[in-house]
């Protein structure tokens, strides 16, 4: 059964950069397409990025330009990297697996399974 753990969370200044990192175990994560979503308080959960086995990516429009999703198959991890990270950018992030693999997008309840989250927060 597939166990996705998120790494990589932190306090950073805005303009900083911050790399996330979701472990998968259980079973190879290019079984999946891997989404990374975020959730601030009182927000609704929000599609950031996802990637899918033939590494075809799609970002959401707050962060395209700035994150950047990449798959290590060796490592069975799934990375978001970060940069110009911006105070609106503070949220729970949590990667997300879903089948097929070959597809990809935004809608959460397509996920079957989750990590428990990593806290980013921006602020100086």
């Amino acid at each position: 059964q597939l166990r996705l753990v998120e790494s990589g969370g932190g306090l950073v200044q805005p303009g900083g950069s911050l790399r996330l990192s979701c472990a998968a175990s259980g079973t190879p994560v290019d079984n999946y397409a891997i989404g990374w979503f975020r959730q601030a308080p009182g927000k609704e959960r929000e599609g950031v990025s996802c990637i899918t086995r033939g590494d075809w990516t799609d970002y959401g429009t707050s962060v395209k330009g700035r994150f950047t999703i990449s798959r290590d198959t060796a490592k069975n991890t799934v990375y978001l990297q970060m940069s110009s990270l911006e105070p609106e950018d503070t949220a729970v992030y949590y990667c997300a697996a879903t089948v097929p693999a070959l597809a990809c997008g935004f809608r959460a309840r397509l996920y079957g399974s989750w990590g428990q989250g990593t806290q980013v927060t921006v602020s100086s």
